[in-house]
């Protein structure tokens, strides 16, 4: 699934071609992509209209334009914007044209990509707040104390706490293990057992990864692709992530690979101590492999 790096890089790679350009036309092919709202509603009340701007919140692109109101695209788990590209392209559910000339298309084999038109900044504002935590990106939003709160008395394991987008927006599966890594957080430890010290080192370590994200064009494992259908690169700096029976940069033991939160997760056991107890459904997957690794695989 896309999370905030892959969002954000298709918001900045797309904003210069669509800020200031009219929506001469749209033409959405699957109406599930804007139920329950009426695709021909939907069509109606955005062409002709000017974009004044493309955001992002959390994993949601927003388009809003001249009259105020703010289209929300959600790529979920498969979608994917492309730029420009052949008419029908694969998958294709919804097809917007620029001033006559240029087009985007949302294109989502699993067809749970999302569209939401809104009236107006406040009433966008007030769907995202009340589902979304604080940006961990933005510094004066998401600080120790925040964090501290998100896991203060919480019997639930950090991972699970770190992908409620209700607390923090836009961590997903791969940015929580690389961030649990670097603080050295086993991600099946309970959240009110994250020591205080553990704190510092666990937001630095979500910022520094979804920065690193950023900076490689997201992750391309399955289906994220860039407006031009290039892959992004993080895939290939990974410290721990889908890793499993490979060596750790740090230590040279094996990764493991658990299932917490419901997700598959991968972890450094040696680098991450576990808690005391697992819960039943964190169990290792069994690997040949065992013990220390020799290992050329450096730590970014």
């Amino acid at each position: 699934m896309p999370e905030l790096p892959e969002v954000e890089t298709v918001r900045r790679q797309l904003a210069p071609h669509v800020e200031g350009r009219e929506i001469s036309a749209v033409r959405i092919d699957d109406p599930r992509w804007c139920a329950p709202q009426d695709a021909g509603e939907v069509e109606e009340r955005l062409t002709g209209r000017r974009v004044e701007s493309l955001a992002r919140r959390g994993k949601h692109l927003i388009l809003a334009v001249d009259d105020g109101q703010q289209l929300l695209m959600h790529l979920r788990m498969t979608g994917i914007i492309l730029w420009e590209p052949e008419e029908g392209a694969p998958y294709e559910r919804v097809r917007i044209f620029l001033d006559d000339e240029y087009a985007i298309a949302f294109c989502d084999p699993r067809r749970f990509g999302t569209g939401l038109l809104l009236p107006t900044a406040a009433e966008r504002d007030a769907y995202l707040d009340a589902r979304l935590g604080p940006e961990p990106l933005d510094s004066a939003a998401f600080t120790d104390d925040v964090l501290r709160e998100v896991l203060r008395g919480r019997d639930a394991p950090v991972k699970g706490l770190l992908l409620d987008q209700a607390k923090i927006a836009g961590i997903g599966n791969i940015y929580a293990d690389e961030s649990l890594f670097r603080a050295g957080i086993h991600p099946a430890r309970p959240g009110r057992l994250v020591k205080t010290t553990q704190i510092a080192p666990l937001r630095a370590g979500i910022v520094e990864s979804l920065e690193l994200g950023i900076a490689s064009g997201g992750a391309s494992i399955d289906d994220f692709r860039h407006l031009d259908g290039a892959q992004g690169s993080f895939q290939n700096d990974f410290l721990v992530h889908r890793r499993a029976g490979e060596p750790c940069p740090d230590c040279g033991h094996e990764i493991t690979k658990l299932v917490v939160a419901g997700r598959g997760t991968y972890v450094c056991e040696v680098c991450q101590p576990p808690p005391r107890r697992l819960p039943r459904s964190a169990k290792p997957v069994k690997s040949k492999r065992n013990g220390p690794i020799q290992s050329d695989v450096k730590r970014r």
